[in-house]
């Protein structure tokens, strides 16, 4: 079933999209090449980094394309039909992340596929090589799930012994294994108590937070699902609300008003696969051809405003190290 939206409603939702719209009126009536955009949340959710791929094929200079949206609101089970529907139309390539792109492939073997993926492609399957990844299917990758460790470190710095840190993590998400391989080890490692919650959806978070409290943990480690990053607001007001110190992998989270991030760019990658991946594409690229980008700048992002109304005073090395101090 296809989620359809009004034209207002696209315009509110995504924001500035009016540059794009027209061009959708006229692929009816001409050859312009015309880009399927396939994710599993909501156009609310989805606004910046509808953005960032919009800029990029500007950059690209990738002006004259129509864009089909396709929105699962947060139902899964709908992805397959939005993914089959979206083939049968041939777009011209379809776009998106990974929890939507891994059904796009059951749907299509010849249209090329671009996803923007926060783990290891190689370790989610979907390619098995990263400077030829075959087929019709490559992307970018901001790897998020890989730096849970390290997210874990920081927290350790920041909350000291014997507070538990929390560890809120989806078990359908594409980097689960992952990150399951990953943490606890690293929990070992530091000495530190961890309380592992499962989450789906909203309410799950919301339920989880309830426990968290009631545990009295004092720290949180977010995982590296896509589901979090779209509930990024939730998280951050949870966290404010509960005095928990939490940590996410995208920037966005700490400008909802959460307290630290430490990842790459999630919006960099949608822009990447707009200019560098989706525009080459269309100009005649073969997905196949294209490796695979990995990312090669992780940032750090703290807020001071967040930390205060936490009671929390940041060490000095900590804010040194930092990429970005929101003040």
């Amino acid at each position: 079933m296809a989620v359809t939206i009004g034209r207002r409603e696209l315009l509110a939702a995504v924001g500035g999209a009016a540059a794009v719209w027209p061009f959708a009126v006229a692929a009816q009536q001409s050859a312009i090449p015309v880009i399927g955009f396939l994710d599993a949340t909501t156009p609310v959710e989805t606004v910046y980094r509808v953005s960032a791929f919009r800029d990029g094929l500007k950059e690209a200079g990738g002006h004259n394309v129509a864009i089909e949206f396709r929105w699962a609101e947060n139902k899964l089970d709908r992805l397959p039909a939005l993914a089959a529907d979206l083939a049968h139309r041939q777009v011209a390539v379809i776009v998106g992340p990974i929890t939507a792109l891994r059904i796009s492939r059951a749907a299509t073997s010849t249209i090329p596929i671009v996803f923007v993926s926060g783990g290891d492609p190689i370790a989610i399957g979907l390619v098995t090589n990263l400077s030829r990844p075959g087929g019709n299917i490559t992307g970018v990758s901001f790897a998020s799930a890989p730096l849970q460790p390290k997210r874990l470190g920081l927290l350790h710095e920041l909350v000291p012994p014997p507070a538990t840190i929390a560890w809120l993590r989806d078990p359908r998400g594409p980097g689960f294994e992952e990150e399951e391989k990953e943490v606890p080890p690293a929990a070992r490692e530091l000495g530190r108590e961890l309380l592992a919650l499962n989450a789906h959806s909203p309410r799950d978070i919301d339920v989880a937070f309830e426990t968290m409290v009631q545990s009295r943990a004092g720290a949180l480690l977010i995982g590296s699902d896509i589901l979090f990053n779209n509930r990024r607001r939730q998280l951050a007001a949870l966290a404010a609300r509960h005095g928990v110190a939490a940590i996410g992998g995208i920037r966005e989270f700490v400008l909802a008003g959460g307290l630290m991030s430490y990842g790459a760019s999630d919006t960099n990658a949608y822009r990447r696969a707009g200019s560098h991946y989706v525009a080459p594409i269309l100009r005649g690229a073969k997905p196949g051809d294209l490796p695979v980008e990995m990312p090669t700048k992780y940032e750090l992002v703290i807020s001071v405003v967040a930390a205060k109304a936490l009671g929390l005073t940041i060490p000095d090395k900590l804010l040194a190290t930092a990429d970005e101090v929101i003040e």
